[in-house]
């Protein structure tokens, strides 16, 4: 007798490095999180338990890749978890990654430097992973250091909207703090049918601004800077700074990512800026009780629709310009 076997269900996987995102996710899509053990025995090693089965199963696990406390731990026992639940017969395993590890070391642009992106990919293919879901990756070729499917989001639709509802954009001008940026700064002046500037930087060495100049006109005007991360903050105050000095009214910056490592809030506390925004991709609550000029932006909406799309074998472009209600 042949029985009918019912659809897979979503499995929603847990790390511990922002268990809040997780949480947020799972209320989107009304679905609770599977019950997972990740922690380390007294001599550091990581050890992962998953709780229930996931054979044939879809499974969706959130570890968000970075932040100033244990990334390689959580890199660790991010594989485990994966491992885990490929060697307990999991049907398709999915890594929702919204800031992307190591992100920074992309290209070899010094003699013997390592491209340790490329080795993140491989260590997440070979563990089991089949799909990446991610956020404004660092640097868009890092799509091309994997054999399996990465779906990159961005952030951009939810800045907008922020912008929209809580700036007087009509009055603001969008500043890319890098010449690296002005595509990103460029594409949302373009939507919000507003100019945009950008600043150069020279750097002395990693983290440290030397100079910066100003390309655009800046007076009287709100100045929105946009980047995908913010770790130390030492470009974004200087850009301040500068924006201020050539006649700017006041200056908000919105990120992507806020990793904030370092002295980076106290930087924030007594720098010019009125205000930074940015997604909750990584952990900010415990940053937000000592920084008053911090606030979120919730992408979990996205993230829990481009979970649900691909789980469904729907499109997921439809995110790359819509945030979902």
């Amino acid at each position: 007798m042949s029985v009918q076997k019912s659809p897979n269900q979503i499995k929603l996987l847990s790390g511990n490095s922002h268990l809040e995102l997780t949480g947020l996710i799972a209320g989107k899509l009304g679905i609770p999180i599977s019950k997972v053990s990740a922690f380390q025995y007294t001599n550091q090693e990581t050890a992962v338990i998953i709780g229930e089965s996931v054979r044939d199963e879809d499974v969706y696990i959130v570890q968000t890749g970075t932040g100033v406390d244990n990334i390689n731990d959580y890199v660790m026992e991010l594989l485990i978890m994966i491992h885990a639940c490929k060697a307990a017969s999991a049907r398709r395993i999915t890594v929702v990654m919204p800031c992307f590890p190591y992100a920074r070391q992309d290209k070899k642009d010094k003699s013997r430097a390592p491209i340790t992106a490329k080795l993140i990919a491989n260590l997440l293919t070979t563990a089991g992973c089949h799909h990446l879901v991610t956020m404004d990756l660092h640097a868009s070729q890092i799509q091309g250091f994997f054999k399996i499917p990465v779906d990159n989001l961005y952030a951009e639709p939810n800045v907008l909207k922020y912008i929209r509802e809580s700036i007087d954009y009509r009055n603001a001008i969008i500043v890319s703090p890098d010449a690296g940026g002005a595509k990103r700064v460029a594409a949302i002046a373009d939507k919000l049918d507003t100019s945009f500037a950008l600043i150069h930087k020279e750097r002395a060495r990693a983290n440290e601004i030397s100079r910066m100049v100003l390309v655009g006109d800046v007076t009287d005007k709100t100045c929105i800077l946009i980047d995908d991360m913010a770790d130390t903050c030492g470009t974004l105050c200087k850009a301040s700074d500068i924006l201020l000095d050539n006649g700017a009214n006041e200056v908000i910056a919105i990120v992507t990512h806020g990793i904030f490592s370092s002295d980076a809030i106290e930087k924030i506390n007594k720098s010019s800026l009125k205000k930074i925004i940015c997604t909750n991709s990584l952990p900010l609550s415990s940053k937000a009780e000592v920084c008053g000029r911090l606030e979120t932006i919730d992408i979990s909406g996205t993230l829990a629709e481009a979970i649900r799309r691909q789980h469904y074998g729907e499109s997921v472009s439809y995110l790359f310009n819509n945030v979902p209600m």
